[in-house]
C-alpha cells in the first residue's frame, strides 16, 4: 500500500503549525510563533491567510519540499455548519462559509482556506478532517431548557475521535463497537460520550459549557452572569464581556496564571490557593465524566484523558480517583491533531472511507 505524502496545517491565534507526513511518519514539523503586533490590523480571514502563507512556503523550501510532492493538503477544520464526522473535501460552498465566518469567527477557519489555496491548480485534493462542529448529538441531548438556545457541539472533535480510534486500535476492537468517554483538556475542556462510532453528547467548550478551564469559567449561574454583565464591572460591550469570560476566568481568575506547570510548582511549594483551584478543575471534569456515564447508561468500556493538561500527573490522579469506579482510565498526554489530519486524508486516498461533500 502506498505511503501517501500529506501536508497538514493547524493554526492558533498567534501560531502556525505545519507538518509533512509520509504515511504515519512525520517527515518534518515546525511551529511558528507570531508577534501579536505583526498581526494587528488583520481583519479578514483572507488577510490572515495571506500573512501566514509565506511562512509555510518558505519552510517547505528550506526542507527541499515542493507542494507537488504531496498527495493531499489538510487544514484543521473550521466553524462551518453542523456535520457528521469524517474527511471533507474543501469546496466553494465551504470556502464561502469559512471566509464570511457565517457560523462563527475563529482562527481554525484558516485551515480549509489555506489548504484550498495551496492545492489550487496542482490537481491534488484539499481536505479538512473532523472539524470542531461535528454534530452527532441525539435530539434529546440538544435540549437546553430554552427553545431559543439549543445545545450545540463546539469541541475538540479531531483529537477526541483520533484518541478514541487510537485506543480502539490498541485493544483491537473496532471504534464502532465501543462505548467510551473521552476528555480533552487543553485551552478548553470538552468531555464526549462516544457510542458505536458517534459522539452522542458533548459539552460546548468554546462558548462556556462544562468544567472551568485554564481561562474559561465553564457553566455559570445564568442570573449571576446577567447581573455582572449589566453592572459594567467587566465591560459594557459584548466584545469586552466576551474577552473577560474567555480569558480572565478559570485557573487564570483564581490564581493569576493559566499555566498548569506553574500551578503544579506552586502546589509543591505549599500554595493552598493554587491547590484548591487545580483540585476544583479536576472535580468539575470528574463530574462531567460522571454525567457522560449516565448518557451511556453506565455501560462504559473506558475513559480516555487527553490534551495538554493530561501531562499533569497530579491533575490526572485527582480525576482518576473520582471516576475509576466507572471504567478503566487511560491517559494520552498531548494531542495527535497533526497525525490525525494526515490519517484522515490517507483513509480517503486508500479507499477505506468515502470523502464527505459539504453542501
Amino acid at each position: 500500500m502506498k505511503d501517501f505524502r500529506i501536508l497538514t496545517m493547524n493554526f492558533g491565534s498567534t501560531s502556525t503549525k505545519v507538518a509533512a507526513y509520509e504515511g504515519d511518519t512525520c517527515v518534518c514539523v515546525k511551529v511558528f510563533q507570531h508577534d501579536p503586533k505583526e498581526m494587528t490590523g488583520l481583519q479578514t480571514m483572507e488577510e490572515n491567510a495571506a500573512f501566514r502563507k509565506p511562512f509555510i512556503l518558505n519552510y517547505l523550501a528550506e526542507q527541499n519540499l515542493k507542494l507537488t510532492d504531496f498527495d493531499a493538503i489538510v487544514g484543521r477544520g473550521g466553524l462551518v455548519r453542523p456535520l457528521q464526522g469524517g474527511t471533507y473535501a474543501v469546496n466553494e460552498t465551504m470556502l464561502e462559509d469559512l471566509r464570511s465566518c457565517a457560523y462563527g469567527k475563529h482562527v481554525c477557519n484558516l485551515g480549509g482556506i489555506l489548504a484550498s489555496e495551496l492545492a489550487a491548480d496542482l490537481g491534488i485534493p484539499a481536505y479538512v478532517v473532523d472539524p470542531p462542529v461535528i454534530d452527532e448529538m441525539t435530539k434529546i441531548a440538544k435540549l437546553s431548557g430554552h427553545p431559543d438556545y439549543p445545545r450545540r457541539p463546539l469541541f475538540h472533535a479531531l483529537n477526541q475521535k483520533a484518541i478514541a480510534k487510537r485506543f480502539a486500535s490498541e485493544i483491537d476492537i473496532p471504534y464502532t463497537d465501543l462505548r467510551l468517554i473521552v476528555c480533552h483538556m487543553g485551552g478548553g475542556i470538552t468531555v464526549g460520550a462516544h457510542r458505536n462510532g458517534q459522539i452522542i453528547d458533548v459539552n460546548n467548550g468554546l462558548e462556556g459549557e462544562g468544567a472551568y478551564t485554564a481561562e474559561r469559567p465553564g457553566t455559570l449561574p445564568v442570573l449571576d452572569v446577567l447581573r455582572i454583565a449589566l453592572s459594567g464591572k467587566y465591560g459594557t460591550t459584548y466584545e469586552e464581556l466576551r474577552h473577560h469570560f474567555s480569558f480572565d476566568c478559570g485557573l487564570q481568575g483564581y490564581t493569576g496564571t493559566n499555566n498548569g506547570k506553574e500551578i503544579g510548582d506552586r502546589i509543591k511549594n505549599g500554595d493552598a490557593k493554587a491547590e484548591l483551584a487545580f483540585r476544583g478543575m479536576a472535580y468539575q471534569v470528574a463530574k462531567e465524566i460522571g454525567a457522560m456515564a449516565t448518557v451511556l447508561q453506565g455501560k462504559v468500556d473506558a475513559i480516555l484523558l487527553t490534551g495538554g493538561f493530561a501531562n499533569s500527573k497530579l491533575l490526572m490522579h485527582w480525576i482518576e480517583e473520582n471516576v475509576h469506579f466507572i471504567a478503566p482510565v487511560h491517559i494520552y498526554p498531548g494531542e495527535d491533531e497533526m497525525l490525525s489530519m494526515a490519517q484522515g486524508a490517507i483513509r480517503v486516498l486508500n479507499g477505506e472511507e468515502e470523502v464527505q461533500v459539504y453542501q
